[in-house]
């Protein structure tokens, strides 16, 4: 039965190859006559292609023949020659797929191969990266094709001014990160002067880390905030009742973070808020004092459910949210529907006023707006049924150019997570015996620092 399954998918995988290797073929019967051109008419051949497109509208007959300059240009630049299964994911990208190579066969080099291919075609070519190094890394490495073939090469990161934005996505390739390139977007939505538009024509997307930016953040919100005319002045007045609370008058539910008053703590809040002056009428579930409650609400989160120097850290006087998965200190960023508010009269700081939302978008609308998307990445199989249903994305698995010496073994599942913890104890003993380093990946610091301590009362270093 094995055999049959192993037969039927071998022979799946090796039918949707077969046609980019006759491809293959074509390319690298080109590669003779193109490596004995000069340097000048080498690049003089991304003259000659854009001219053939204007013409013809068209590159299909052409692609063997911009394929195999690349690469040339490749071996002269950077003295790297595309193989022949980086040629087939170039073909895979251009196509508009996603092309799953393992990690070490260059997918950063792949990548030149479709965007050149794309700027013929006068296509914006934005190459998405997930951080600032990489970004800009790979244009100063990659630009070195791009400009012996007479393409302009832009990068956007973190720290790119907002008056140079709009020159670098005017270049024919661009490097930026999926957080910038987002963010630029949202901005370009509130612009009204079209010289100063980051885009301003069809674009052409190559997605590095696809998996993880099209998949596991495709939710994620980016939002541009402006301050509200909202009134602070009702924060300190809430934290001083909350503080008067009893235990009964609310109830806590830590897992989803969320408190509810009780009804014993729903009349004791509305007492309390009559002698304050704060409520003239009326109860707490009245739709006139709706605001009221949920301000009060947040309050009590702010001060049973978010920890200083755990959920958060004063720092110059100012609440730093910190991330739970990094543990880093994620500056300029706030808690949302007054909570932010709610933290800082606990700590007795200067309240800011509620931001309000003027722009917002997912990754997955965001990149669903491309005239042309593809990505790349070492791990997609698993979410190919995701990303052609969202996306209309097909993955294309890419064999290595060399086989993999690397033994993946199958995942091990425990039904409790002290099961779990031992067995990872029991592991990193036996590696440590023979002197072997083992790398322990966590999903957060709070599971870091309990590995940590295992292995500290094991004496294990």
């Amino acid at each position: 039965m094995i055999n049959i399954v192993n037969k039927l998918f071998g022979s799946i995988k090796s039918n949707s190859l077969k046609k980019y290797t006759s491809f293959v073929e074509k390319v690298n019967k080109l590669e003779e006559g193109i490596s004995k051109l000069s340097d000048k008419e080498l690049k003089y051949k991304t003259n000659y292609f854009r001219n053939e497109f204007k013409e013809t509208g068209s590159i299909n007959k052409l692609l063997p023949e911009i394929f195999a300059v690349v690469r040339e240009t490749s071996k002269r630049t950077l003295n790297m020659r595309h193989y022949d299964v980086q040629i087939i994911g170039g073909m895979v990208l251009y196509e508009n797929k996603i092309t799953e190579m393992k990690t070490g066969e260059g997918k950063t080099l792949v990548a030149t191969l479709a965007a050149y291919a794309n700027a013929i075609e006068n296509l914006s070519v934005h190459i998405i990266t997930v951080n600032d190094y990489l970004a800009k890394r790979d244009a100063e490495w990659m630009g070195q094709i791009y400009n012996f073939l007479g393409l302009s090469v832009g990068c956007v990161t973190s720290e790119t001014s907002h008056e140079d934005r709009s020159n670098q996505y005017d270049a024919d390739v661009v490097y930026a990160t999926n957080n910038e390139i987002g963010f630029d977007y949202l901005r370009d939505n509130l612009k009204t002067d079209y010289d100063n538009l980051c885009f301003k024509k069809n674009a052409f997307a190559i997605v590095d880390e696809v998996d993880s930016i099209l998949i596991d953040e495709a939710r994620t919100p980016l939002v541009i905030s402006a301050e509200s005319n909202s009134n602070t002045d009702l924060f300190p007045k809430i934290d001083k009742i909350i503080k008067i609370l009893r235990e009964n008058d609310f109830e806590i539910n830590e897992e989803s973070k969320s408190i509810l008053l009780t009804t014993e703590g729903m009349e004791f809040c509305e007492k309390l808020l009559k002698e304050n002056g704060i409520i003239k009428e009326g109860t707490l579930q009245d739709l006139g004092n709706m605001v009221l409650n949920h301000n009060i609400i947040q309050a009590l989160r702010a001060h049973h459910l978010f920890i200083k120097d755990k959920d958060y850290i004063i720092k110059d006087r100012n609440v730093v949210i910190i991330d739970e998965l990094t543990g880093r200190a994620m500056e300029g960023r706030r808690y949302g529907d007054g909570l932010h508010q709610a933290i800082e009269a606990k700590e007795n700081l200067a309240i800011q006023k509620e931001n309000q939302t003027i722009a917002s978008v997912t990754y997955q609308n965001f990149f669903r707006t491309y005239h042309r998307l593809s990505g790349m990445t070492g791990t997609a199989t698993t979410e190919a049924k995701e990303f052609e249903s969202i996306y209309n994305l097909e993955v294309v698995e890419i064999p290595p150019n060399i086989k993999v010496n690397r033994v993946d073994k199958n995942d091990q599942i425990y039904m409790t997570k002290k099961e779990k913890y031992n067995a990872v104890l029991e592991l990193v003993k036996s590696r440590n015996k023979n002197n072997q380093p083992i790398l322990i990946g966590t999903t957060s610091v709070e599971n870091s620092i309990k590995i940590s301590d295992l292995l500290k009362r094991e004496n294990l270093k």
